[in-house]
């Protein structure tokens, strides 16, 4: 990780514990980089509740409740997706703030969906889950999954300053 995920895991971590908020996490192709970006940070035990590592669709619908019919019809990579994870981590967990990252890190995409499209989904117990998608492009693996990163980091600041 770098200095500037370091330096917003910090800043998240200090909201949400101003807050007195739990926060939980729901990955896919960065395969925990959030959740270890927050944990790396000393003291985090106390507002980071959990994350989970759904890398398959299986673990998706075993540990999110995400529906077998919604990733056939929209396909994990999408906004649907994004958002059933985020609901299913806050289910699953004490949090009350959750995001979620699905997405094509590459190398590869498909015509619809092309290398470096990301989906994220935020969750607040008890509202409607909020959904966006970043296109990264091309940039290879790390950088896609180091972007994404940095991207839901921010999207949980922005929860906390809401």
């Amino acid at each position: 990780m770098d200095a500037e995920i370091d330096i917003l895991a910090t800043r998240v971590l200090e909201k949400a514990r101003t807050k007195g908020w739990l926060i939980a996490t729901a990955e896919s192709c960065t395969g925990g980089l959030v959740a270890a970006a927050l944990t790396k940070i000393p003291g985090s035990s106390d507002v980071f509740e959990r994350g989970f590592i759904t890398y398959s669709n299986d673990a998706k619908m075993d540990m999110l409740d995400v529906k077998a019919e919604k990733l056939a019809e929209h396909g994990a990579v999408s906004e649907l997706v994004a958002g059933e994870m985020a609901v299913g981590a806050c289910l699953h967990s004490r949090a009350n703030l959750t995001v979620s990252i699905t997405g094509i890190a590459g190398p590869g995409g498909t015509t619809n969906k092309a290398e470096g499209m990301v989906c994220f989904g935020l969750h607040f117990k008890g509202t409607t889950p909020s959904v966006s998608t970043q296109q990264y492009g091309a940039l290879g693996r790390e950088v896609v999954r180091r972007h994404a990163c940095l991207q839901a980091l921010s999207l949980l600041e922005q929860r906390l300053d809401a």
